[in-house]
């Protein structure tokens, strides 16, 4: 077991919806001078370690071993961050390998992660199968590719992946994945008890286990409708790894939802916000009733008009928020829920197709969900009674779309 192996699945499974647009994009703080910073080479002065791997890839950019060292830093630096883009600059060093027949195990999976962070996970996942046929014991593959799979929803794959990993690396690892595999089937309640003994289980006391464990947890408990306890886990966690920026999401989303928008606010520093966090920043502002959504609206827009400017085809959840659940653009929401959905079926993904084809009254345009959600087993609190809000509109029934 290695703590990569757990941050890669952490992110893959929470994270793989947010954007990594192209090479070398601007990354945008909108306060408190509204500056841009133009690049991941911006982070030199804060980590020596990074600058150096930059040089040593500039200095001979078709040395494999410097092109994935630098990769490799740059898309944990994404992950960590909660901000995808610098994919971008992975994708750079990358590229006179981006059309490879034939690459070592390490290349074959970094381009599969910089592939599935630009939404080609059928192609991320053929890379990854490709290093595992040329390396199986490396444990961080298996990882990711069980977390293709569900994003794919092919459950049959992923339970298959649980047994290999059992048998690769030992019952104790495989059943943190067999449990995140019972809460995405409807079956949260026995996912949460084999949860709870991993998170208390001396193996997995490192910062990085409990992190991804922990995250797992909370999400187990949220499925399962157990709010209370969901919020308790990541405030929890939260406070041991301030730097997580999926446990701060999560918790912000959850309070949100339920009506704690003075909590989620101060959760979100709104000079270093993510697209996701800014998106939740709004809603809590429109919650408050405090005056200032109109002016955090409008900094996720101008985000939003600049990537459109940009050319970035990729639909993120943010913007899927946006125009949804804050009700912008629902009819755009929808479509761009039926795009996405094509590409990935994530329970986010589902309950905002939900809501788009609820809000501008054509229940059948949702009905990939529906059938997904009877092939996985799948429901939580928030899903099913939309689901059956579909099922009994009007139109659902011999009614047009």
């Amino acid at each position: 077991m290695t703590r990569y192996l757990h941050r890669g699945l952490l992110a893959s499974l929470a994270s793989l919806t947010l954007a990594a647009p192209a090479i070398a994009q601007e990354r945008f703080k909108p306060a408190p001078s509204d500056r841009l910073i133009a690049s991941v080479h911006a982070q030199a002065g804060r980590d020596g370690s990074l600058r150096t791997l930059d040089q040593a890839w500039r200095a001979d950019p078709k040395n494999l071993d410097a092109a994935l060292a630098f990769a490799r830093a740059v898309f944990v630096l994404g992950l960590r961050q909660g901000d995808l883009r610098w994919f971008g600059s992975a994708r750079a060093a990358l590229a006179p390998w981006w059309q490879a027949s034939e690459l070592p195990a390490q290349a074959y999976f970094l381009r599969g992660l910089v592939k599935q962070g630009f939404h080609d996970f059928e192609g991320g996942l053929r890379d990854i199968k490709q290093a595992i046929e040329k390396d199986r014991a490396q444990a961080e593959f298996w990882s990711w590719r069980f977390a293709l799979h569900l994003l794919l929803a092919d459950m049959n794959a992923a339970r298959q992946d649980c047994e290999e990993i059992a048998r690769l690396f030992g019952q104790e690892e495989a059943d943190i994945y067999r449990a995140v595999l019972l809460y995405r089937t409807g079956q949260a309640t026995q996912a949460i008890a084999k949860l709870q003994r991993a998170m208390d289980a001396p193996r997995f006391k490192d910062p990085g286990s409990q992190d991804w464990i922990g995250f797992h947890l909370g999400e187990a408990y949220r499925v399962a409708g157990q709010t209370p306890m969901a919020l308790a886990t990541w405030d929890k966690q939260l406070r041991a790894q301030p730097q997580s920026h999926l446990i701060r999401l999560s918790l912000v989303e959850l309070l949100n939802q339920s009506g704690r928008h003075a909590e989620a606010k101060k959760l979100i520093a709104l000079d270093t916000a993510t697209d996701a966090l800014l998106m939740q920043a709004v809603i809590a502002s429109r919650g408050l009733k405090d005056g200032d959504e109109a002016r955090l609206a409008q900094l996720l827009d101008l985000r939003l008009q600049s990537q459109a400017q940009r050319g970035e085809s990729l639909i993120e959840r943010p913007k899927l928020i946006y125009l949804i659940a804050y009700g912008k653009d629902p009819a755009a929401g929808l479509a761009l829920s039926i795009d996405n959905w094509k590409l990935q079926k994530e329970p986010p993904d589902a309950l905002l197709f939900v809501q788009a084809a609820l809000a501008t009254h054509q229940p059948r345009a949702a009905e990939p969900v529906i059938a997904w959600a009877q092939q996985t087993g799948y429901t939580d609190a928030d899903l099913a009674p939309l689901i059956e809000r579909l099922k009994s509109h009007p139109k659902w029934n011999g009614g047009s779309r």
